[in-house]
């Protein structure tokens, strides 16, 4: 289950106040306890989740990101995404708790909407990783929008 090469896996550490990683959307097929504060989740081909990894000492956050990632088929080209094994199609990637944050208020506009983000075209989150890179406004994700992703997702082969 946990070790089906098949599948991407995802490694989420959680030590509360130090190092805290989650799954902001996505729907695991399998998850597999390691310990109290490590589990694995793992996701078939084409799904798509976004980690958000979070990171503090004593001084106070050193790291907060967000990638928006689509697990790729065994052999297929992937990039290297830090505990995401083996790698998968990275479509959207912000560092920063501000950029995180606007990320946040876009999938919290998309699922206010009645979509939720485990569908939305992958192409809609490289929209907003490349708006975002170059400090512009990314569009909204409309229903109208998300009809005809739909409508093209159905073409496909």
């Amino acid at each position: 289950m946990g070790d089906d090469p098949q599948l991407t896996h995802v490694t989420l550490v959680w030590r509360e106040g130090q190092h805290e990683d989650w799954i902001k959307f996505g729907r695991p097929v399998a998850e597999r306890i390691v310990s109290r504060s490590e589990r694995i989740e793992s996701y078939m081909a084409g799904q798509m989740f976004a980690l958000v990894r979070w990171a503090s000492n004593d001084y106070g956050t050193v790291r907060s990101t967000l990638d928006i990632v689509q697990a790729v088929s065994l052999g297929k080209q992937c990039a290297t995404v830090p505990q995401v094994d083996p790698g998968g199609a990275l479509l959207l990637s912000v560092h920063g708790w501000p950029k995180v944050a606007q990320v946040f208020r876009l999938i919290d506009t998309i699922e206010a909407s009645g979509i939720d983000p485990c569908d939305v075209a992958p192409e809609y989150w490289r929209h907003i990783h490349n708006r975002m890179a170059g400090r512009l406004t990314p569009r909204d994700y409309t229903p109208a929008r998300h009809q005809a992703w739909l409508q093209r997702k159905a073409l496909l082969p």
